[in-house]
């Protein structure tokens, strides 16, 4: 049984066609296709059939796929055990991150890790919270965010690490009526416009959340996911918004009070699947990135900026 035939079906599997996989792998659909039937010639059984244009797995190679998963990690294992032997960690590892969470643990952990052998390559991306394990697929730790301490969806057969509590406060124009209180309450904010998000992305939770505590319907004008573009509305005028607090460097006309009555804090989560987890210098960013998260400490207070 050859390894690579189990990947490729693990592959299949996960990425649901020809073209994914044959994209993923850097190979053509016909090369694919034609390693396909190569590993049902060998193994003796019919691991895919036809649907609709595409394929899909049959009940042989879905199990086949399903134990890649184990020899997969094995492999890992193995190799991490020789790594360790060796004393020296090998490979690239491939990081994609949410860039307000990025922005303070990935510095840290890149210092720590510089000289170490381990060459790092960074992504970056804002995705809905069910998005981020697929990410998985292409990247040996992916680092996103939710609003609750559960595993985000998709990610039940990955490894979840929890890294760091975020809080996320209210932001205020500095002319605004509360402005100059040391916190607001959900019901201090029915009547304002709203700097939201996209649907489905994790801070719109929050906004949920204030409807649900009030029983209004908040005016959500603008959705968009770049902080540095709420902060700029924010300041005009534009409404209110939730922004996190350790990235939030407060431009000029605008002020970040806490508020109080709801549980604002995210979650920031290291997500991977279990093969990649397993590899030494994988194993070993991750415990830099998890030092980052905890020289950063309990919630600290917001800032202003007049």
């Amino acid at each position: 049984m050859d390894v690579r035939h189990l990947e490729l079906l693990r592959e299949l599997a996960e990425r649901g066609s020809v073209t994914a996989v044959a994209r993923a792998t850097h190979r053509t659909p016909s090369a694919v296709s034609q390693q396909l039937q190569t590993a049902q010639r060998e193994l003796g059984a019919q691991l895919v059939e036809p649907l609709g244009r595409g394929l899909r797995l049959t009940e042989a190679g879905e199990l086949l796929a399903r134990r890649a998963v184990d020899v997969a990690t094995v492999l890992a294992q193995v190799t991490a055990d020789w790594d360790a032997f060796r004393h020296h960690p090998t490979g690239t590892v491939s990081i994609m991150v949410l860039p307000s969470a990025g922005e303070y643990l990935l510095p840290a952990a890149l210092l720590e890790l510089a000289g170490s052998g381990i060459e790092i390559t960074c992504h970056d991306a804002d995705v809905a919270e069910a998005d981020w394990a697929d990410l998985t697929k292409d990247h040996d730790i992916v680092i996103g965010h939710s609003l609750s301490d559960r595993r985000p969806p998709g990610t039940e057969a990955l490894r979840v690490t929890r890294l760091v509590r975020e809080p996320l406060d209210v932001a205020l124009p500095v002319e605004h009526r509360l402005a100059g209180a040391e916190s607001v309450r959900p019901e201090d904010l029915v009547e304002d416009p709203w700097i939201g998000v996209p649907l489905g992305f994790p801070f719109d939770t929050v906004l949920q959340a204030i409807e649900a505590t009030t029983g209004a319907q908040l005016q959500v004008v603008q959705r968009v996911r770049d902080n540095r573009l709420v902060e700029s509305l924010v300041a005009a005028g534009c409404g209110v918004a939730m922004l996190p607090r350790f990235t939030t460097r407060l431009r000029e006309g605008v002020v970040l009070r806490p508020l109080v009555g709801v549980d604002t804090g995210r979650v920031v989560l290291a997500i991977q699947r279990p093969d990649r987890a397993a590899r030494l210098a994988v194993q070993r960013t991750l415990a830099a990135i998890e030092r980052a998260g905890a020289d950063l400490g309990g919630d600290s207070a917001p800032g202003v900026a007049g």
